[in-house]
């Protein structure tokens, strides 16, 4: 039986990739899509060529606690989920001295309260069956700030504090939680940006491009390998250079 990987912000350009490399390493993947988007994720699933038996689509509004209990307790009573990749993410950039208190609430919702949503149901069934993944994906600007993206920021590196302790707490139980923190990539709303833009951005990444959305897709399928079963709690960077630890 195929192992199910379950993955939220699933459509995006990092999220697509994942979905189709976890599909390529033999997982069957529950793909959310947020409430109201159906047409469009039937959409991508065609693009994508997927069939029925590689991904299934699922709708999931990740910032409301009461509807991902409700329904990822009964996916779960479907069968085991052994991967859960936290991908979901919304900008509403601006500098803190304008940013709107709704602003910074669509972010922190979206971006970090997601994690207790869409995990907390899955990490308990995990530790009972005594195993399973967690991957959180947050951004260099998690780890080094970015100006205009105070909300951003501290959603990504809200992540990345929440996976330290979780691993702690899964670790016993075989669950591992770690952390992606993608630098600039390369995915088709970044390429649409204005040229001397994506120049400026470039310039300052010591090895001259962008992440393909690819790589990111590769640092997950390592993670939920075998070969990663002994690695948690740790933010694995991929980011060209442009910040280091």
């Amino acid at each position: 039986m195929k192992k199910v990987a379950l993955i939220t912000g699933s459509k995006g350009g990092i999220g697509s990739a994942i979905t189709s490399q976890l599909v390529d390493d033999g997982f069957r993947v529950v793909a959310t899509y947020s409430t109201g988007n159906y047409e469009s994720a039937q959409k991508w699933f065609h693009e994508k060529a997927f069939d029925k038996e590689q991904v299934r689509l699922f709708e999931l509004d990740v910032t409301d606690t009461e509807e991902c209990a409700d329904k990822l307790i009964q996916l779960l009573q479907e069968g085991t989920i052994d991967v859960v990749v936290n991908n979901a993410g919304i900008t509403r950039d601006g500098v803190f001295k304008k940013m709107t208190a709704q602003a910074w609430n669509d972010v922190i919702n979206t971006n970090l309260n997601s994690l207790f949503n869409v995990t907390q149901p899955v990490f308990s069934a995990m530790c009972e069956k005594g195993g399973g993944r967690i991957i959180n994906i947050s951004s260099v600007n998690g780890l080094k700030g970015q100006f205009g993206q105070t909300n951003y920021s501290a959603a990504k590196a809200g992540m990345i504090g929440f996976s330290k302790a979780l691993a702690y707490e899964g670790a016993r139980s075989g669950v591992t939680v770690n952390v992606i923190a993608p630098g600039y990539t390369g995915t088709p709303m970044v390429e649409k940006m204005n040229p001397e833009v994506l120049e400026s951005i470039t310039s300052q990444i010591p090895m001259k491009r962008l992440a393909s959305p690819e790589e990111i897709a590769a640092s997950v399928s390592f993670l939920v390998s075998d070969a990663g079963a002994y690695i948690t709690g740790e933010t694995l960077s991929v980011n060209g250079g442009l910040h280091m630890n």
